[in-house]
């Protein structure tokens, strides 16, 4: 009896909001590895909002086309090997796809010895906690004593930014969109202060959050959140580009921030963005060796999203590209055996 392999692939475009329609559900039978490759069974499926970028165009990876499979950052176990790289039972991280099966290049694949969880290689112990750690301590220069505003603070990155702002010794305020959220960042994580940016008064309440002018901005979301944090930005203040999330779900994206360059000049700012797989891949273990020991101590907590099952993964990055999570959201697929 043949083992199915069940496939999420693209089955149109979208041409503003992306919906359940625009993927397809099928089912065929598993596939082998050829000479020099692995087959991995797929465990754990990351949601990342720049999923939805890759519809749009070519960014760090090339655009994804109607008929592929879903790709997203996964972890795995190796089910199959026809190479020295990886054996039968080694757990692997790489960008693989929405699917139980995926026949993967060994050299696009990054071995994990897990002594925790397997969710916390996705999130904390991830490109995401890498992303954060990286982020703010290397290209926004956090130091003691400055304040630190993030946007998608409630999200993956922006929770992991914030706590590390604090153990900086940073004050620091998190951008979300519901009152909810603004009383998780403060009560749960310990930021000093959470403004949404849905209210009327967003200019306003950031400007009282942040008496002192901002010193370190990360930004995850761009748009006119950006375009009004940049009119808050002290004198050598630093703007942290991660991601442009309020552009991701769109065909009309909105126009760039305005008197840009003309208020980097003035307060001479300087704004930078990064990609972590790339600007930092050969730092990779000295930051999760600081992730990892926050963890031990218990400086860091960890907040998950976990939706169970294959079948969810559209519905997962949907939910994400509308605010629903917080913290790291994920596709429970498998475990391993």
């Amino acid at each position: 009896m043949s083992v199915l392999n069940r496939t999420w692939r693209v089955a149109g475009m979208p041409s503003e909001h992306l919906e359940t329609s625009h993927f397809s559900f099928e089912t065929a039978d598993r596939p082998e590895a050829g000479d020099g490759h692995v087959l991995c069974r797929v465990l754990w499926i990351s949601m990342d909002a720049a999923q939805r970028a890759w519809f749009q165009a070519a960014t760090y990876r090339a655009a994804i086309q109607v008929g592929d499979a879903m790709p997203g950052f996964s972890l795995a176990q190796v089910v199959e090997s026809r190479c020295d790289d990886f054996a039968v039972g080694d757990i692997v991280a790489g960008d693989l796809a929405w699917q139980d099966y995926v026949v993967a290049e060994p050299s696009g694949l990054r071995r994990i010895v897990p002594n925790r969880p397997l969710s916390n290689y996705l999130s904390v112990l991830g490109i995401t906690g890498l992303t954060a750690y990286f982020g703010l301590l290397d290209i926004g220069e956090a130091k003691p004593g400055e304040t630190v505003v993030v946007s998608g603070a409630a999200g993956a990155t922006g929770t992991l930014v914030g706590q590390i702002a604090k153990l900086q010794g940073c004050r620091v305020v998190g951008i979300c969109g519901s009152p909810e959220k603004q009383e998780w960042l403060t009560s749960e994580l310990g930021f000093d202060a959470a403004v949404s940016y849905r209210d009327e008064s967003f200019r306003k309440s950031l400007r009282e959050a942040c008496p002192d002018g901002i010193d370190v901005f990360f930004d995850n979301v761009g748009g006119t959140t950006l375009d009004t944090v940049l009119g808050s930005m002290a004198y050598r203040g630093r703007v942290v580009c991660c991601g442009v999330v309020s552009q991701y779900d769109t065909t009309t994206p909105v126009r760039g921030a305005r008197g840009v360059p003309g208020v980097l000049i003035i307060k001479s700012i300087t704004m930078r963005g990064f990609l972590v797989m790339t600007d930092f891949a050969d730092r990779w273990d000295e930051g999760l060796k600081v992730l990892e020991g926050w963890l031990d101590d218990g400086s860091l907590k960890v907040r998950e999203d976990i939706l169970e099952g294959l079948e969810k993964a559209p519905e997962g990055l949907i939910g994400l590209l509308n605010g629903n999570n917080v913290g790291k959201r994920m596709i429970h697929v498998a475990d391993p055996s």
